[in-house]
């Protein structure tokens, strides 16, 4: 399947997609979406986000993951005051 020659381009700072990433993987394997899902194909949006964000990102394969991920989230609330 090709992709549509009109598409939207993203920029998230690294803490905001590991953030991000950690959040939907977490709903993916608990199956969280089928709360909040309306069609399949908002899964499939999802999924296809966590994807694209996975091949971006390094953190998830290094041993202190769930450091970094909670570095980040730190960072986070301290930037945005949450």
């Amino acid at each position: 399947m090709s992709e549509p020659a009109d598409g939207v381009v993203l920029r998230l700072a690294s803490d905001e997609a590991l953030v991000l990433f950690e959040w939907l993987h977490r709903m993916e394997d608990e199956e969280r979406y089928a709360s909040v899902i309306e069609d399949d194909a908002e899964e499939l949006a999802l999924w296809r986000l966590s994807g694209l964000l996975e091949s971006e990102l390094v953190e998830p394969f290094r041993p202190d993951y769930r450091q970094l991920v909670a570095e980040a989230r730190d960072r986070l609330r301290i930037k945005y005051g949450g």
